[in-house]
């Protein structure tokens, strides 16, 4: 993923709009890049903070980023693990049906 691309994806980021691809692309770019890493905090501190200023709340939007961050890592390693598990279980009946076929062929 490019800089350009990361940015228009911040919106939708900041929102929970990404999906899994997506949002796996949009970590790895963010840990990989320092600009835009820069650039999600400024894009997160101006919207969140604007939003926060209006309702008048107390906040500590780097905290919050951190966290929105962290479920964006929590949400990837377990679709990673699920997608594992289906492979797992894809091998599992392949293996079955292949030992019912030979079982079938040479009883």
């Amino acid at each position: 993923m490019d800089c350009k691309t990361f940015e228009k994806m911040i919106p939708d980021f900041i929102d929970d709009k990404l999906e899994y691809a997506q949002l796996a692309r949009f970590r790895d770019h963010y840990v990989s890049c320092q600009e835009c890493r820069e650039e999600l905090a400024i894009q997160y501190l101006v919207r969140e903070g604007m939003a926060r200023l209006e309702e008048g709340s107390a906040f500590d939007l780097q905290k919050e980023l951190d966290r929105h961050l962290d479920e964006a890592r929590k949400k990837i390693a377990y679709n990673v693990g699920i997608l594992k598990l289906g492979v797992v279980a894809e091998i599992a009946v392949m293996t079955v049906i292949g030992f019912g076929v030979m079982w079938i062929l040479f009883h």
